[in-house]
């Protein structure tokens, strides 16, 4: 909180923070990494783990995204030379940073769906 007080008190520059704004949402933004960071955190770590865990993604969007996760270091990809090859996804110390935030948006998320629902239900109750 004491971050974010300070964030505000001070001179803002606009640029800057649309900037950075811009940055998050293309290493974490999209309908599919936050799944996927999500599936990762709650154990699952192989590719078909991963897939079965998130609905509706393809098998190309995920091999997509876990490329392109690997490459801003959200996740680390290991290769166990076995028989068959073993490959393993994790998340990283890196990624770990949004790991409240993620809950939080999971909290406002639950919150909205909520609202939005007894809104609904007051609109055409009448």
């Amino acid at each position: 909180m004491k971050d974010i007080e300070n964030i505000l008190s001070n001179p803002r520059n606009q640029a800057e923070e649309v900037r950075a704004l811009q940055d998050t949402i293309y290493v974490i933004g999209g309908k599919w990494r936050l799944p996927i960071i999500n599936a990762i955190c709650n154990g699952n770590k192989r590719f078909r783990e991963i897939e079965r865990s998130i609905p509706g993604i393809t098998t190309r969007m995920l091999s997509r995204e876990l490329k392109e996760m690997e490459l801003n270091k959200i996740i680390k990809r290991t290769v166990y030379p076995n028989s068959p090859v073993l490959v393993e996804y994790e998340s990283t110390e890196y990624c770990t940073i949004f790991g409240d935030i993620i809950l939080e948006m999971i909290k406002w998320g639950i919150g909205h769906w909520k609202m939005m629902r007894s809104g609904w239900l007051t609109m055409n109750v009448h």
